[in-house]
């Protein structure tokens, strides 16, 4: 028997908060999304590293302070600061680049099920909702950067999230080029890191800057070849659809070449010791290593895309332990 306060089987109402728990997490889960949560934490790990060699530099306003010093003395909260609104950043232009690719997402593999190329059905996040949702990000690193840390750290962000989605993100259906200009500012999280500690562009930042442009451009190409059928379909014009898979694997090679004295440019401008150059030197050059393995002649398309897909996740795998190496480096020495 039931009272009348005790829901039955009939009651229409029964099961009603169910379903809007799930269209609530659902939308949530949409929104995060939205984000490409793992290119906003590779993002934020980089603007931590270099805010974190920001902190034990000469260029360091605060002074020499460390985690004994205490996590909310000035330099860390804003370095914290900084390492936040970087990542909002990096969220924000990531969702703007979704809303505006929300037709060219339905056609290939990898993005056909993002939340915007579902079709209008089976949404559970509208356009209107997605942009909203972009551009509170984007004021919102703007808005933390620039009353937390600095304005030189905020119109960088602003520049790097209308670089991102307002130049490369229409640009990648004229030209391979596109690829050189997006890497630029996607390269920004570390130097946003670093300016939000020192309030200046120094050759410190601009170290740093550099080795994340350069590691771009391997890690690009490399999902660009294994992916070339998608972005063919979709029209995009990258350089293994433009120019052809071996010029593409010249070019991932080459930028390795480059990346080798890149990456020990924080050692030769004295931001780091001898245990980062060494660190950096056997992993960039076990890289190039795995880059020039791709120069062999292939039995089969199917045979060069699997080498794609090891060279990118030896690209996943490289940028994480070199800004291991940097932390490590500035604790010992």
């Amino acid at each position: 028997m039931t009272t009348d306060a005790t829901p039955t089987a009939s009651d229409p109402t029964a099961s009603a908060p169910a379903p809007r728990r799930r269209r609530r997490s659902g939308l949530l889960r949409d929104l995060v999304t939205l984000t490409k949560p793992g290119v906003t934490r590779m993002c934020a790990l980089t603007a931590a590293g270099a805010a974190w060699m920001a902190l034990r530099s000469a260029d360091n306003p605060f002074g020499a302070e460390t985690p004994a010093d205490g996590w909310c003395s000035p330099g860390f909260a804003v370095a914290f600061a900084g390492v936040v609104g970087a990542s909002l950043a990096v969220a924000g232009a990531s969702a703007l680049n979704m809303w505006l690719e929300r037709a060219k997402d339905p056609l290939m593999a990898r993005t056909r099920t993002r939340p915007l190329a579902l079709p209008p059905g089976k949404r559970q996040l509208s356009p209107r909702t997605a942009l909203g949702f972009a551009l509170a990000l984007c004021f919102a690193a703007i808005a933390v950067l620039w009353l937390f840390t600095n304005l030189l750290t905020a119109v960088l962000a602003a520049w790097a999230i209308v670089g991102y989605a307002l130049v490369y993100t229409p640009l990648k259906y004229r030209t391979p080029l596109a690829l050189v200009i997006g890497a630029v500012p996607g390269a920004v999280p570390p130097l946003l890191g670093w300016t939000a500690v020192t309030g200046d562009i120094d050759a410190g930042g601009l170290a740093l800057f550099a080795i994340l442009l350069v590691w771009q451009m391997p890690h690009f190409l490399a999902i660009t070849l294994f992916r070339e059928s998608d972005f063919a379909r979709a029209g995009i014009r990258c350089v293994p659809v433009v120019r052809g898979s071996l010029v593409t694997r010249v070019q991932a090679v080459l930028w390795s070449i480059a990346l080798v004295p890149v990456a020990l440019g924080p050692t030769l401008i004295g931001l780091t010791g001898y245990l980062y150059a060494a660190v950096a030197l056997v992993l960039s050059l076990g890289f190039l290593a795995c880059a020039c393995t791709g120069m062999r002649t292939f039995a089969s398309k199917a045979e060069e895309q699997r080498w794609a897909r090891r060279f990118f996740f030896a690209s996943l795998l490289y940028l994480p332990a070199l800004i291991a190496a940097l932390v490590v480096d500035v604790l010992v020495t």
